[in-house]
């Protein structure tokens, strides 16, 4: 077993195939890209993913990048933070970043007023350095 699977040893094998694979990509997939990954594995339909991919996203193990509707292993499902996305336009690399004055920010913003999340994720969307030194 990986990692992720050996961290959360009640994930069921639908959601350790999910996650594995998510890992195993190195880059953001959705969920059909996903489907035809573990079509080998006995999935047959997208419900199959979404309803792992909803399942890890409760356990804080992976996170749901809304501006590509693609979905990517959490690089640590301990923290508190707001999790800031840095996604490249070119190669679609993705970084996951922490920030504690902007998560600070925004939890003050929200208890001012009134409103609770349920989630938050930042995406910003640009240029890696690899592909600016291109």
């Amino acid at each position: 077993m990986n990692r992720h699977a050996s961290a959360k040893p009640k994930l069921t094998r639908n959601q350790t195939l999910v996650l594995d694979a998510l890992a195993g990509a190195g880059q953001p997939l959705g969920a059909y890209a996903l489907l035809d990954v573990l079509r080998g594995h006995g999935f047959k339909a997208p419900l199959q993913v979404y309803r792992a991919l909803d399942q890890l996203i409760e356990l804080k193990l992976v996170h749901r990048l809304e501006s590509l509707n693609a979905w990517t292993v959490c690089c640590d499902n301990h923290h508190k933070d707001t999790p800031v996305f840095a996604i490249c336009n070119d190669c679609g690399v993705v970084t996951e970043h922490f920030d504690t004055q902007l998560s600070n920010g925004i939890n003050s913003l929200s208890e001012r007023s009134g409103f609770v999340p349920d989630r938050s994720i930042i995406e910003i969307h640009g240029q890696c350095d690899k592909c600016g030194d291109a």
